[in-house]
């Protein structure tokens, strides 16, 4: 072979390398197969052979694409508490609502489980959380295990293994702490809900026993994870309860994530606490890294219930009128996944044009220009997640009077994923205070209870305006710009 033959093959190979590598790439992006976007039939899956029963369930398949990393779908488990069942609390037939998991899984694309515990335990259809001695292979952590391996393993559903979460409320919050900390190989991510932790029992829901710390949860934990335990490394946590919570211990929520940065280990430091729309606090740790670890959510006024927000069920221990959790946690995951890379792909072209088109007391509605290809849109409020849309128009409710928010959006390609953000826009929502002026003589308004009298000189109530001699030769137009407060002349 003369030496330009041998340089040709050497380009036309390096050639070949770079399209199998463009065209790899472009397979990760590809699109998946979409779902009927609603709720399975009732599902029979392995049997229970310490409780006794097969494991049902739900599960929903989105007839959307994945907008998490890699292109391919998550999975998350969601448990029910004792006393709830699956078909009438988490998803409710009746409408689909429930624990309002339906939007979320559209909205990023993933696959949702809902199983019923099996057997029943402590008499009130609970998950075995206060097992002392949990198996990966047998009990209810078994055949959770296996539920999710059966859907990790179908191709059909393209799972990502690297984006395998679970959530539960009580007895579901104490075995979504168990699976967190028997399996880390499996769950990237975890959300408890009012859930007792390890080594806990039944009869201790509603107090700390005495010489209970979060050391003791995470040496239980590192336990049971046994050979697993290196995978702590890359797995994210969080907790969420209600201030009115009666029935299991407040004090549990952050004993949780205590325990989980035990068992992480380094060095945490807490960030300022941040007020989530429905009466929330949310406190996050991070940790030496600079990586988003943990999160504790308090909600004010919130009882021994699932945080389903706007759109949820609102019945038999599932909250419609606080903070909805799911949209939180999704997005926490997401963007904070240890193991499938930070945030979501990020191609295509981001829309531009984004514009406020109206403010309400409690709305805001946006528009943008079209992309070409996209299929949806994502709509971003201050960094998170809050919704999607199938076309160039948006509108966010369940706003605070009076607060200033910044949007970006997103555009989805089906074969590209997720494009970057767009330019942020900005604007403040209407007061809930409707200002009005009236025109009439000082001692009118000081009658009238606008302005007050001292020393003989009219001030305007509020602003402390003077606003001359309080009598009747001297006239001035008042505003009420809100409750109480006046200022000189007509309304801004």
């Amino acid at each position: 072979m003369t030496y330009q033959a041998g340089h040709r093959w050497q380009w036309l190979c390096a050639l070949l390398a770079t399209l199998m590598t463009a065209l790899a790439a472009f397979s990760a992006q590809a699109a998946v197969t979409a779902g009927p976007g609603a709720w399975s039939s009732q599902q029979t899956w392995a049997a229970d052979t310490v409780n006794g029963g097969n494991l049902t369930g739900y599960f929903y398949w989105p007839a959307s694409q994945p907008t998490t990393p890699n292109g391919k779908r998550a999975l998350v488990l969601v448990l029910h508490g004792c006393v709830q069942t699956a078909s009438g609390d988490v998803i409710d037939n009746a409408n689909g609502a429930g624990f309002n998991w339906k939007t979320i899984a559209e909205q990023y694309g993933a696959v949702i489980l809902a199983p019923n515990a099996t057997g029943n335990l402590y008499s009130n259809h609970c998950w075995d959380y206060a097992n002392t001695a949990p198996s990966r292979t047998s009990g209810h952590v078994g055949v959770l295990l296996d539920l999710i391996n059966r859907f990790v393993t179908n191709a059909q559903y393209a799972i990502d293994p690297n984006q395998v979460y679970v959530a539960g409320l009580s007895s579901g919050g104490g075995m979504t702490m168990v699976l967190g900390c028997i399996a880390p190989d499996i769950f990237a991510g975890i959300g408890i809900n009012a859930g007792p932790p390890p080594g806990t029992t039944t009869s201790q829901i509603g107090y700390v026993p005495s010489g209970y710390t979060a050391t003791t949860a995470a040496n239980n934990c590192k336990a049971w994870a046994g050979s697993n335990a290196s995978k702590f490394s890359t797995q994210i946590a969080g907790a969420v309860w209600g201030t009115s919570d009666y029935t299991v211990a407040q004090a549990y929520g952050p004993m949780d994530t205590a325990a989980f940065r035990i068992i992480y280990g380094g060095t945490f430091t807490q960030g300022a606490q941040v007020s989530i729309s429905g009466g929330g606090t949310n406190t996050p740790y991070t940790d030496s890294n600079g990586k988003l670890r943990t999160h504790e959510i308090s909600v004010s006024g919130m009882a021994h219930a699932w945080p389903a927000g706007t759109g949820g069920d609102n019945t038999n221990y599932v909250d419609a009128t606080h903070i909805n959790y799911p949209a939180f946690v999704m997005d926490y995951w997401v963007k904070n996944n240890l193991r499938a890379g930070s945030g979501p792909v990020q191609s295509g072209s981001a829309p531009t044009g984004l514009a406020v088109t109206g403010t309400a007391t409690t709305t805001i509605s946006l528009s943008w220009n079209a992309v070409t290809n996209a299929s949806s849109y994502n709509v971003y409020r201050n960094g998170t997640k809050v919704g999607s849309s199938t076309s160039t128009t948006y509108t966010d409710t369940g706003l605070i009077a009076g607060t200033r928010y910044s949007y970006t959006v997103t555009e989805i390609d089906p074969t590209a994923g997720e494009s970057a953000q767009s330019s942020a826009v900005s604007a403040t929502m209407q007061s809930s205070f409707s200002c009005t002026a009236v025109n009439a003589t000082n001692y009118a308004h000081v009658q009238a209870g606008r302005a007050h009298d001292s020393g003989g000189i009219a001030y305007a109530n509020g602003s402390n305006q003077s606003m001359g001699l309080d009598n009747v030769f001297y006239t001035n137009t008042l505003a009420q710009t809100a409750a109480g407060y006046y200022i000189i002349g007509n309304c801004p």
